[in-house]
């Protein structure tokens, strides 16, 4: 798994901005190369990578594997992950293709015209945390502001991740056996920069290893909303 170089700093130079940020919506896309029923939600994926106003990543999880075919991209934090959105929403079942949106809306992921309704209406409610990322260097000086209009902050965590623009699989068993299939946005990292209470502005040197896309997404602790998010690429 790629690491990436971070320091990360918390300032009072920056102006809160008076209005709320108007950043992409973050799809994550919960699948599994096993799955017989995810094939239609990778396709979705991959047309949503192709959206200026939305960051979709696919996570690979690995509670498949099982069925005749070891997912090549699944990680076990992925799998955690989801657990943490289902206990977050009351639940106990995790099920795949699952697409959560802001970190909060959970939808069948084949199910396109749900998926294109929760992204409009994360659209028409800013996000409360403005990123921005410029570039410093070898990597980029990442800046993130509370603007909402509220001054109850929830705890935020800071996180980086980097993935895999696309990769064609040859699935050669289990349930999708003699597929073969183009993958879009495959996580390959999932990072932890820092936790931030919001009350004063955030700033991170972040220099990654190797040459893959990045993204900064800020998010209520305990698995709650995505607040904002930037690319990094």
């Amino acid at each position: 798994m790629r690491q990436l170089t971070l320091m990360a700093a918390l300032g009072g130079s920056i102006a809160a901005a008076p209005a709320l940020a108007d950043g992409p919506v973050v799809v994550e896309l919960f699948t599994s190369q096993g799955c017989a029923s995810c094939p239609p939600a990778d396709e979705l994926l991959a047309e949503l990578a192709t959206r200026d106003d939305v960051i979709a990543l696919a996570l690979h999880v690995d509670y498949w594997d099982y069925i005749g075919w070891a997912d090549t991209f699944a990680d076990p934090a992925f799998t955690e992950r989801q657990h943490h959105y289902a206990h977050t929403a009351g639940s106990t079942v995790v099920y795949t293709p699952q697409m959560v949106i802001g970190g909060v809306d959970h939808v069948v992921g084949t199910r396109p015209m749900e998926v294109a309704d929760q992204i409009a209406a994360h659209r028409a409610a800013p996000n409360p945390v403005m990123v921005e990322a410029v570039e410093a260097g070898d990597g980029w000086q990442v800046r993130a502001t509370w603007t909402g209009a509220s001054s109850d902050m929830p705890e935020m965590m800071v996180q980086v991740v980097s993935y895999l623009p696309a990769q064609n699989i040859e699935i050669t068993r289990g349930e999708n056996a003699g597929l073969t299939t183009e993958y879009h946005n495959i996580v390959q990292s999932w990072q932890m920069v820092a936790n931030w209470a919001g009350n004063v502005p955030f700033e991170a040197q972040v220099a990654p290893a190797g040459d893959l896309p990045h993204v900064v997404i800020v998010q209520a602790s305990g698995y709650g909303a995505i607040l904002g998010a930037a690319r990094l690429d």
